[in-house]
């Protein structure tokens, strides 16, 4: 064998040039499913996906995408080992091959150059951080809600997301379901008259602080790594209760209950029928009669009430103007104060509440570089208004709020629970 020294200069050339003949007369045979034929998607079409935090609604969220055809996932993080094993033998199983890759550590997963959405559907104590985590390594983001813990952390998310370019679609499907479109677009576009009150539902009147739980032996680091499971929230012992049972915060700072979960959707599709994507409220009132109430600057009042609603399902939403009113909720159903409303139209009847149209929206945003229906904007203002109506729920009293400055006028106690300390080491 010559050696390297010997290998001249003539003889390189005459070997490569022969190669490279070969190589042009030898036919490559390349698979139809790169090219997109027999029904595939190319490779140049497919969205890759990593999800972060897959438990309950995350596996739920994760059947959705991978119901469509162009994506391709191919990464899961999450602090439980079960949970890591399980979505991975979905996701392989789904592609037929064994690339779907497990981590512990989601910086791991962010620092893939080869992703490029992610699913966040983590505890509501990292829903915000870890957004913003994954907007500045670049992803874009579908995010289940609620979306952040406080004011502040609103406000923060939305200008991150337009700092960075990010394409974030915030896990409020109702958005793209049709009646409640319809309902939205009746309410926003005056053929309901001038509009009076918007309606939405909670699923609880109490504001509260979070828990501490009896401390249990902590699993191993591997098995679950309690210390990233509890992220910005503040430390606590571990406990099965907070591990596995569905919490509002995993400590520190102060519970949004039926308001913010609930209200996290239904505000949302109230804000949306107001126009007000880029606002909240102006006055919060504390409970009466049942009823929680907000006003906007324009007059129009907002009802948090868990009565007198017409059965039509979870999560009703009712619109009233000068000239007439719309009621509908998750059976797909809506009731309206006249059929001339409808104008001849047919408006898809979509029981339950599927997040497949909200995941193509956010899919086909990715792609066009559009905002989807529950952008960052949006998110952060229907979450402020339900952060807001917390705040007064929970000091029992009337608040005024500055849509200049996002502060309430003249309530220091109010304005310290615009916020909250974030345990190190994930500050954003």
């Amino acid at each position: 064998m010559a050696r390297a020294s010997q290998f001249s200069r003539r003889r390189f050339l005459k070997t490569s040039l022969a190669t490279g003949a070969a190589a042009a007369i030898a036919p490559v045979v390349i698979p139809s499913s790169a090219l997109g034929r027999d029904g595939a998607v190319a490779p140049s079409e497919r969205v890759v996906v990593g999800g972060i935090g897959i438990g309950n609604r995350g596996t739920y969220d994760l059947s959705c995408f991978l119901e469509q055809s162009d994506v391709q996932f191919v990464a899961v993080c999450d602090v439980k080992e079960v949970r890591r094993r399980a979505v991975k033998a979905t996701a392989d199983k789904h592609h037929g091959n064994s690339d779907c890759k497990t981590y512990s550590d989601f910086h791991e997963l962010l620092d893939r150059s080869d992703i490029d959405s992610v699913l966040i559907a983590t505890g509501p104590n990292w829903h915000g951080t870890m957004a913003m985590y994954a907007a500045r390594a670049g992803k874009d983001i579908y995010c289940e809600k609620p979306v952040t813990k406080n004011i502040s952390q609103s406000l923060i998310l939305a200008e991150t997301m337009k700092r960075t370019g990010r394409i974030f679609q915030a896990g409020t499907q109702r958005r793209n379901l049709p009646h409640f479109a319809f309902a939205c677009e009746l309410a926003r576009t005056g053929k309901l008259g001038k509009l009076k009150r918007v309606f939405a539902h909670p699923a609880g009147m109490t504001a509260m602080m979070s828990t501490w739980q009896t401390p249990e032996e902590q699993p191993a680091k591997e098995v679950v790594d309690w210390d990233k499971y509890l992220g910005p929230a503040a430390w606590r012992p571990f406990n099965k209760r907070h591990l596995d049972g569905f919490n509002f915060e995993k400590g520190g700072g102060m519970v949004g209950g039926g308001v913010l979960e609930w209200g996290s959707h239904c505000v949302d599709l109230c804000q949306w029928a107001v126009g007000a994507d880029r606002e909240s409220p102006v006055q919060y009132f504390p409970v009466e009669n049942g009823q929680l109430r907000a006003v906007y600057a324009n007059g129009v009042e907002l009802i948090l009430r868990e009565k007198d609603w017409i059965p039509l399902g979870s999560c009703p939403v009712r619109f009233e103007g000068e000239d007439g009113w719309v009621e509908t909720g998750d059976s797909g159903k809506m009731v309206l104060s006249s059929p001339t409303l409808l104008a001849g139209r047919k408006v898809a009847e979509i029981g339950g509440y599927p997040a497949t149209f909200h995941v193509r929206d956010f899919l086909n945003c990715v792609k066009t570089r559009s905002q989807p229906k529950a952008n960052a904007e949006a998110a952060c203002y229907a979450h402020i208004t339900c952060h807001a109506a917390n705040i007064a729920l929970a000091l029992n009293r009337k608040l005024d709020f500055d849509l200049k400055t996002n502060s309430f006028i003249n309530d220091e106690v109010a304005n310290r629970l615009r916020s909250e300390a974030l345990r190190e080491p994930w500050r954003i």
